[in-house]
């Protein structure tokens, strides 16, 4: 029998460009085996009366254990905000809190209709037990970072623990080994050619922020010759493995580039409009067929993790910067949040669509409240109205991770309270 029916429900299945269907979803064994048309039966029936049915959320872009720092650090750019930000982080991250930091990250996230993330951080180890103690899925690894890192390693130490990193986490459906090399700013030739080489060797996602600022960008010029986009492809990093995170600062050749080889963007607009680091030029990005992702970037840059605020910035700041009402249409930027993130995490024939043989990533988004109503368009609403409070119901291969705007695997409330206790110190660091 069927293990689960969502019936009587709009679905947007995400997989055209207007696709919505009336009916039910279907699933068994954690496998989609039915859109529209559905088994009368199950052993577990939902009533989608009232809610949209859409595919889970992928967050490109994430540093979820730095909730622990929300709203620290305010009114400053990239650089010096960063400075404060590692003094912090120096002073209360090891992997108890980071492991306490990630779980709140992403239970705010599941909250949200997101079911996976892209996640680079310290003590990736914890990353991944705060998210199976959610229920999400996610990518993450070994960090390379030249100086001194908030734990307590030093550039020697990172490509073995890269290695080994990919020795104990086997890629699967829910954890996406990868090599995370924090910029070409903070990461010198040498172990960014290393760290693509792992990469290669274990087919792996090569995540790293690039051109987020014109600061930035003209540093790696002057020390290495060469802008972050163009030393990467240099070095051999730049493949459809790669996912660079904001990617502000581009010139036309940087975008040629990134279309050639089949790299990523993880677009952040709220942290790019947060920090001042710019508008990313998303829409020759997508004219000129650069895959485009969405992240959240972290909660100190931007205050949440809320892709659904990201999503709608995608599809709006586009159009004022350009000066064109269609820079950016609705189905891209849902699409940006949906199918493409789940290529980027090469989960693209798994997730990130309604599909009969995909694995049940799916959203309930309540649609009865007074800002959904009239509805002439899903997709609209989805992209323009809705928010991570009209989430209702969240799944994972057919796992309900959130019941009625509750988090299933864990209580969440231990959490919050050890994260209150802790703030006294957090802001104490900075002092």
């Amino acid at each position: 029998m069927t293990d689960l029916l969502i019936r009587n429900v709009r679905i947007v299945t995400g997989a055209g460009a207007d696709a919505v269907i009336e009916g039910g979803v279907a699933v068994s064994g954690g496998i989609i085996e039915a859109v529209g048309k559905t088994p009368d039966r199950a052993q577990e029936v939902i009533d989608g009366q009232g809610m949209i049915l859409a595919p889970g959320l992928v967050n490109t872009h994430c540093h979820a254990g730095d909730s622990l720092f929300r709203g620290l650090v305010e009114n400053l750019p990239l650089e010096p905000w960063l400075q404060t930000v590692w003094k912090a982080e120096g002073a209360i991250l090891n992997p108890e809190t980071c492991r306490l930091g990630a779980r709140l990250g992403f239970a705010e996230l599941a909250l949200g209709g997101v079911t996976s993330v892209i996640d680079m951080f310290w003590f990736p180890e914890q990353t991944v037990q705060a998210a199976a103690e959610v229920g999400l899925r996610v990518s993450c690894g070994g960090l390379f970072f030249d100086p001194s890192g908030m734990d307590g390693k030093t550039a020697a130490d990172r490509p073995d623990d890269a290695r080994a990193f990919f020795d104990r986490h086997p890629p699967s459906d829910f954890m996406r080994p990868g090599v995370f090399p924090h910029g070409a700013y903070t990461v010198g030739p040498d172990n960014l050619r290393l760290a693509a080489e792992l990469a290669r060797e274990h087919d792996a996602i090569f995540s790293i922020h690039a051109s987020e600022t014109a600061f930035e960008r003209q540093d790696v010029l002057t020390r290495h010759g060469a802008t972050p986009v163009r030393l990467l492809h240099e070095l051999g990093a730049l493949d459809e493995r790669a996912v660079l995170a904001h990617c502000v600062h581009l010139d036309d050749e940087e975008i040629a580039i990134l279309a050639q080889t089949g790299a990523a963007v993880a677009h952040n607009p709220l942290s790019n409009l947060k920090l001042a680091s710019g508008f990313a030029r998303i829409p020759d990005m997508l004219a000129a067929g650069v895959r485009v992702t969405l992240g959240t970037d972290g909660a100190i840059s931007g205050n949440d993790l809320d892709m659904w605020l990201a999503m709608r910035l995608a599809a709006t700041i586009h159009k004022a910067a350009t000066g064109r009402a269609d820079a950016v249409s609705t189905h891209e930027a849902l699409r940006m949040a949906t199918q493409a993130g789940a290529e980027a995490m090469g989960l693209g024939d798994r997730i990130g669509t309604i599909e009969v043989g995909k694995q049940a990533d799916m959203i309930l988004i309540d649609v009865s409240g007074p800002h959904a109503a009239p509805m002439f368009d899903p997709l609209t609403h989805l992209v323009y109205s809705a928010g991570r409070a009209d989430v209702r119901h969240v799944f994972v291969a057919g796992e309900q991770i959130v019941r009625d705007r509750r988090l299933t695997r864990i209580d969440i409330a231990p959490t919050l309270e050890a994260v209150r206790a802790l703030a006294p110190r957090i802001r104490a660091a900075i002092a």
